[in-house]
């Protein structure tokens, strides 16, 4: 029988913070692979390389550079690892924990309390961070945080 270990609350934090910031890390993510797909040829605009007879031009496989800059991105490999931990954790929630979730991470319009979140979902206060905790806990699991 494994026991989970129990995180520190500074890990509990960052959890939760992103599950707050998902829908906010989904684009980032967006945004970070267009920059490595796209990236800006500085050499085509840099006036100062002096492009003539004596250039050359390596044959290149920039399929393969893209491929390698996504994945070697660190940053990228990173939000993609957290998002990905918050999917397997969140489709393999309850019904009544997902409405936990998008009440209270994904909900932009208002900012609630335990009190108006227990309400929406008919539980008690208690039994809600109850939930909050199970759901946490299995996401710093599934990161392997501690």
């Amino acid at each position: 029988m494994t026991t989970a270990i129990k995180p520190t609350k500074i890990t509990f934090k960052k959890t939760e913070a992103e599950w707050y910031n998902y829908h906010h890390t989904l684009k980032e993510i967006a945004r970070l692979r267009e920059e490595i797909t796209n990236p800006f040829d500085e050499e085509i605009n840099d006036p100062t390389i002096v492009k003539g007879a004596n250039s050359v031009r390596q044959p290149g496989d920039p399929t393969g550079r893209m491929a390698t800059r996504l994945n070697t991105s660190k940053q990228l490999n990173y939000l993609t690892e957290i998002v990905g931990a918050i999917e397997q954790v969140y489709n393999a929630l309850p019904d009544n924990y997902k409405s936990l979730v998008r009440v209270r991470y994904w909900n932009k319009t208002k900012k609630q309390t335990w009190v108006g979140i227990s309400g929406d979902l008919k539980v008690s206060e208690r039994q809600a961070m109850r939930w909050r905790n199970e759901i946490i806990q299995a996401t710093i699991e599934v990161l392997g945080w501690r």
